[in-house]
């Protein structure tokens, strides 16, 4: 009878440690990986596009996103290059009943800028958004937005998977805490399929 109740406490405890064997109950014992690795960028502008996504008065605001606000005048400054270099410009707006006018003042859409509709965080759903950078011959992909763990994961992720080369500058990507947007950056790199398809960078590492 003890060798019986002695197996069964055993079992028991066996089944106690495999229900405890994930994420969540280890939340508080998981530890960050190192952080990856940041590379230079070196851009083409004619077979380069700048997708500024959901930069909009609702979305990116002192009051609403401070972490997207902080980063406003490095993306101006990006933006600025890309247009001297006459790059291919795409925005994207968030929530329900907005378009161009809300985007930034600093990060304003200019005549002739494709402005995609509120589509969720996959810019290609439901969108003739791959037609057109096909038709325009566009190879790489800078991909800036907020939130980083809605637009820029799911749109970056796809892009790559569609055969587009893609560059994420990681102060152009903002939430409302840096554990998404850590956890961004690390998917980009370390995900199957995506992971080669990704340069993890920042705005000033970037040339053309």
């Amino acid at each position: 009878m003890k060798s019986l109740v002695a197996c069964a406490l055993m079992i028991g405890a066996g089944f106690s440690s495999l229900a405890k064997a994930d994420a969540i109950s280890e939340w508080k014992d998981l530890a960050f990986p190192p952080a990856p690795e940041l590379k230079p960028a070196k851009i083409d502008p004619a077979t380069t596009a700048l997708l500024l996504l959901d930069f909009t008065n609702q979305t990116c605001t002192q009051e609403r996103r401070p972490r997207c606000a902080a980063q406003v005048p490095g993306l101006t400054k990006l933006l600025n290059d890309a247009r001297a270099k006459n790059m291919f410009v795409v925005y994207s707006v968030a929530t329900a009943g907005s378009d161009r006018k809300d985007i930034l003042a600093p990060l304003a859409a200019r005549d002739g800028d494709p402005v995609l509709p509120p589509l969720g965080p996959d810019k290609f759903i439901a969108s003739d958004f791959e037609k057109m950078l096909k038709d325009r011959k566009i190879e790489t992909l800078i991909v800036t937005g907020t939130a980083a763990h809605t637009s820029v994961l799911h749109t970056g992720g796809e892009a790559v998977l569609r055969g587009f080369k893609v560059v994420v500058p990681v102060d152009g990507m903002s939430s409302n805490e840096s554990f998404s947007e850590a956890y961004t950056a690390w998917h980009m790199v370390n995900a199957a399929r995506i992971m080669n398809g990704v340069t993890l960078t920042r705005v000033n590492m970037i040339s053309f």
